[in-house]
């Protein structure tokens, strides 16, 4: 059962915590925080949301199956390991891009590399969470 206090606590905090996990994925290759922390955050967003609304509208929100994004921030962590095979460094040498950005800062492979992880763990998450969402309406 979901009060009406749950129902609209989740609806404005979701995108809250979302933009809070991208800060945490931004800021993750400085300071502590990063890909895996942020998508943890994300995923949990999202299942709040799902958890006081109904998993039906994750799935309306995303537009796409979840699972999706594990080859997809596998493939993102790979080429920012390999990509520095290209310029003769060793594998998971950071590379950097010249200049910084104002809210970014510098972008590198690290960045990249936590894009991927992120992506890994947002995918994983609601996947196993859909899993037992959708087992459960079948009892």
């Amino acid at each position: 059962m979901t009060t009406l206090i749950l129902k609209t606590a989740a609806t404005y905090l979701m995108p809250l915590l979302l933009l809070f996990s991208v800060f945490i994925l931004l800021r993750g290759h400085y300071l502590p925080g990063g890909g895996f922390i942020g998508g943890l955050i994300a995923s949990i967003a999202l299942v709040v949301y799902g958890y006081a609304n109904r998993i039906d509208r994750i799935k309306q929100f995303l537009r796409f199956h979840p699972g999706i994004l594990i080859p997809v921030g596998a493939s993102l962590s790979t080429l920012a390991a390999v990509l520095p095979l290209f310029f003769n460094q060793p594998v998971m040498t950071g590379l950097w891009l010249s200049g910084s950005y104002p809210i970014i800062g510098s972008i590198g492979t690290a960045l990249l590399f936590d894009i991927g992880v992120y992506f890994v763990v947002v995918g994983a998450t609601l996947t196993i969470i859909f899993s037992i969402a959708e087992e459960n309406v079948k009892i």
